[in-house]
């Protein structure tokens, strides 16, 4: 989507990109919540354990993104400024980083299995369910690194329908699969907690031939093998110095959170399955939170590599007065489905206690998610400032949220509710920074460069 610096039209355009996204992350949100439902049907341990290995593949999504983020920054910007073999030589070079990661997490999750969840619990038939789920899970991640890729470029340049659709048949796909392989259904062998990883691990087959279909009818930007060989050194070392930061800022974030799942770990299988439900409903809330910011960010791109700074700064005000209005609606709507989260989940007694405190802390706790994911992963990387996140979110999370958890759950003993709690204060203890930063305007940049294929590469 191309922009026009002479209207000011931030609302119908942030709405265009809004929807597509809002309705994809839905999705994904379902297919977790499908995941827990299914399985609740099965049993406790079994929800619990693909809860814990699910945090392996939150991480490595948490990679994939800050590829695709940096793919996006750059892509969206030169998207504006009209060079479309600048994006295409961007695709390549991060389709390499992304296939590399996903090698290895695909070894890991094959050949170590036990290992990885050794990490999150002690408890042996967590382990081996965890085990299992994992193995069948490593044919999913080349495939995963691909697409993200690929669908990150095609969101960067406004494609954002495109991928809403291929989302809507993966996911769709994704929780008639989980029916059929959990509970055995038309034939299929009931497979419990593997029956998710073999429905995931199918759609995210079938998910990356439907982006090489699309991609043999985009003219613009292709799922082309020979993008990965194409090198420019300018724009090489351009995606490093932006991508790799927002790499790290999302890897350094994902894995201190996935701390939060070892420290509810420790505490028991009750903390663990109450946090799995808290999971699938926080995400509900904040879809339209992180839609925004997704959005937010593309416009912002877009408006900054056509060189029209005056009105990044306006839509980027404009967007924070989104940001909070979407936060209180993410909070509102925890709040409203709290009850019928309570009727329907089938947890011990104790598990049940938790569920309910865990989900009122969340009401409050998605406004912090929502501010601080649409100026760090929205405005500031628009501009290609992904080096204030990775400084602000590694000293948050590994210097004051983990060091917190830990202290206050095996060296003072709290109860799980004030260990919970306490977790979910990192997201308010980097506000004042984070506003700080936004309003010094050292982020509103254009990251593009003349010439570059002027020089050999």
């Amino acid at each position: 989507m191309k922009t026009s610096a002479s209207q000011d039209n931030f609302y119908p355009q942030i709405v265009k990109l809004v929807v597509p996204i809002v309705i994809q992350n839905l999705l994904s949100a379902a297919v977790n919540s499908a995941d827990v439902v299914m399985l609740n049907e099965v049993g406790q341990s079994s929800i619990s354990a693909v809860s814990l290995a699910a945090n392996y593949a939150g991480v490595l999504f948490m990679i994939y993104y800050g590829l695709g983020t940096g793919a996006s920054m750059l892509s969206a910007q030169y998207w504006g400024k009209k060079d479309i073999q600048a994006i295409r030589v961007i695709e390549g070079i991060a389709l390499r980083f992304s296939l590399i990661v996903s090698l290895c997490f695909s070894a890991f999750a094959l050949f170590a299995p036990n290992l990885m969840m050794r990490l999150f619990t002690n408890d042996a038939e967590l382990i081996a369910i965890g085990a299992e789920y994992l193995r069948v899970m490593s044919v999913t991640y080349l495939c995963w690194g691909v697409v993200e890729i690929y669908l990150s470029i095609l969101r960067s340049i406004g494609r954002v329908t495109v991928s809403m659709v291929l989302n809507v048949m993966t996911f769709s796909l994704n929780i008639l699969l989980n029916a059929v392989f959990i509970f055995g259904l038309f034939g299929a062998p009931k497979l419990g907690a593997k029956g998710v990883a073999i429905a995931t691990a199918a759609s995210r087959i079938i998910e990356l031939i439907g982006c090489i279909i699309v991609s043999l009818f985009n003219k613009d930007i292709k799922l082309n093998p020979a993008y990965l060989f194409i090198r420019n050194k300018l724009l090489f070392k351009d995606f490093v110095r932006l991508s790799l930061p927002a790499a790290g800022n999302d890897v350094a974030w994902s894995v201190a959170f996935s701390m939060y799942s070892v420290i509810l770990g420790h505490l028991g299988s009750d903390a663990v399955a109450a946090n799995s439900f808290v999971v699938v409903v926080r995400n509900f809330g904040t879809v339209l939170c992180f839609g925004t910011a997704s959005a937010g960010g593309i416009l912002l791109g877009n408006v900054m590599g056509a060189g029209d700074m005056e009105h990044a700064k306006t839509y980027a005000s404009k967007l924070m007065k989104l940001t909070v209005i979407t936060g209180v609606i993410g909070g509102a709507l925890v709040l409203a489905v709290t009850p019928f989260v309570l009727y329907f989940a089938d947890l011990s007694d104790t598990a049940m206690h938790y569920l309910k405190y865990m989900l009122l802390i969340n009401t409050y706790y998605i406004m912090g998610t929502a501010v601080n994911t649409t100026l760090i992963a929205g405005v500031f990387r628009a501009g290609g400032d992904s080096r204030f996140g990775l400084i602000c979110d590694t000293i948050d999370m590994w210097c004051y949220a983990v060091p917190l958890g830990f202290i206050a759950a095996f060296v003072f003993k709290l109860p799980v509710l004030v260990v919970y709690f306490l977790l979910c204060t990192d997201e308010f203890v980097k506000w004042p920074w984070v506003i700080k930063h936004y309003r010094s305007g050292k982020w509103l940049k254009n990251i593009t460069r003349e010439g570059l294929f002027e020089e050999k590469a």
